[in-house]
């Protein structure tokens, strides 16, 4: 899967994360963490993101997260969404998606 555009996903309320995703060309990945809880699940918030990153195939990437304390499941799925939403793919594979 390719980033065509900006695509974002989730909002800044508590317990949520708004992530943005933009192309990367030929960079890699750089992943960009803001978090009120970043010192004690840092770590495991760039885990679920390189795992999500990893499971849709995306590697010229470049990712901001606005974290307010979201749990695992909220990552993936806003992440999910803001790399679907920046491909411009209007076909998911359902049975890909956690």
């Amino acid at each position: 899967m390719k980033i065509m555009k900006t695509g974002l996903a989730g909002t800044l309320e508590s317990s949520d994360v708004l992530i943005t995703v933009d192309s990367n060309p030929e960079k890699g990945r750089e992943i960009i963490l803001s978090s009120i809880v970043k010192r004690q699940y840092g770590k495991q918030i760039l885990k679920v993101v390189n795992e999500t990153l990893d499971l849709l195939s995306i590697e010229d990437v470049k990712v901001r997260l606005e974290d307010k304390g979201a749990l695992d499941c909220t990552i993936r799925a806003r992440l999910e969404a803001a790399v679907y939403r920046a491909s411009g793919s209007e076909t998911y594979p359902w049975e890909k998606l956690s």
